[in-house]
C-alpha cells in the first residue's frame, strides 16, 4: 500500500481539491482507496457528500476516542473509501496535548485496521500542528501541491524542515515524493516562471538531503478550472460532476503519473510503519 499526505501549511493552494480528485481518478483506474479528512472543515468529507453527524464516528473519535478506522470508514463507491472529519476534531490539538505519544496515534489506528487498499490518502490541515504530524508519522510518503505565484516559496523551507525533522526522529521511511502545481494558467508568463523557479529550488536543495532526492515535479498542471470550484457544492469528485472539463483531464492525468512512479520501481509500494 502507498500511503500519502498531501500537506501545505499555506491555504487555497488545491490541497483538498487534489486529495479527493486524485483519490477518485486513481480510484477509477482500479485501485483500491481510502481518502482521510484530518482537517476539521471537513472540506474533503463535504466534496464526497460524506457528514459525520449523530454517533457516527469521525476522524475526532478515532484520534482522540475508541473509535476504529473501519467504523469510522464510509464507502463512496466500491474503490473509494472516506474516513470523514468534522468540526470535533479542532479541539484534538488541545486534548491530545497531554498525551503520551500523541503523534503515533494514528499510526497505532492504522496498523489495527484489518482493511487493506492500494492508496491511503490523507488530506492534512493548512498548519503544522498535532494532526499534521500524526500524518506525516503513519505515513511513507508526502505530496506537496503548489500554486504557481511567487508567495508559493513562502513558507517552503519551513514545511522541508518539518519534513525532515519528522523523517529523521519519527518516521525514517518518510519522503518528499511529490509535488504539483494547481490553479495553473498557462496563458500567463508569471505561470512559467514561477514553475521554473520551483523546480530550480527543487533541484537545488536535493543534494544531501535523502528525504526528497526522489522527489518527482509532476509534468501534469492542474489548470484553473471553474468545474473543480463548482463540485464541492455538489458532493462529488470531478469525475463525477464534469467528466469532460479541463479538471478531469487534469487529474486523471495526474493520476497516471503517480501510478507510473510505481512501475517503474521510483517508489515501491509500502505498508506504513
Amino acid at each position: 500500500m502507498r500511503s500519502i499526505a498531501v500537506i501545505n501549511q499555506k491555504g487555497g493552494v488545491g490541497k483538498t481539491t487534489s486529495s479527493v480528485n486524485l483519490s477518485a481518478a486513481l480510484a477509477r483506474s482500479g485501485r483500491r482507496v481510502c481518502l482521510m479528512d484530518l482537517d476539521p472543515q471537513a472540506h474533503a468529507s463535504l466534496h464526497l457528500g460524506i457528514t459525520a453527524v449523530g454517533d457516527q464516528p469521525s476522524m475526532y473519535e478515532v484520534l482522540c476516542g475508541d473509535a476504529t478506522i473501519a467504523e469510522a470508514r464510509h464507502h463512496y463507491n466500491d474503490q473509494l473509501s472516506v474516513v470523514p472529519s468534522n468540526l470535533d476534531l479542532a479541539a484534538a490539538e488541545l486534548e491530545l496535548a497531554g498525551e503520551v505519544g500523541r503523534e503515533m496515534i494514528l499510526r497505532d489506528k492504522l496498523a489495527d485496521d484489518p482493511e487493506s487498499f492500494d492508496y491511503l490518502i490523507l488530506d492534512c490541515p493548512p498548519s503544522l500542528g498535532v494532526l499534521t504530524i500524526n500524518a506525516l508519522v503513519a505515513v511513507n510518503e508526502v505530496f506537496l501541491p503548489l500554486q504557481p505565484h511567487f508567495l508559493a516559496l513562502h513558507g517552503l523551507s519551513k514545511l522541508l524542515r518539518t519534513i525532515e525533522i519528522v523523517s529523521r526522529r519519527l518516521n525514517e521511511g518518510l519522503r518528499l515524493s511529490g509535488v504539483v502545481l494547481c490553479m495553473y494558467d498557462s496563458n500567463t508568463r508569471l505561470a512559467a516562471e514561477v514553475s521554473t523557479d520551483i523546480d530550480e529550488f527543487f533541484q537545488a536543495a536535493q543534494g544531501g538531503r535523502d528525504f526528497f532526492q526522489k522527489a518527482k515535479f509532476f509534468d501534469t498542471r492542474i489548470r484553473r478550472n471553474i468545474r473543480l470550484a463548482e463540485a464541492p457544492s455538489f458532493g462529488q469528485p470531478i469525475f463525477d460532476y464534469s467528466a469532460d472539463s479541463n479538471g478531469s483531464i487534469d487529474y486523471q492525468a495526474l493520476a497516471e503519473e503517480v501510478i507510473a512512479q510505481e512501475e517503474s520501481a521510483e517508489i515501491a509500494p509500502r505498508v506504513a510503519a
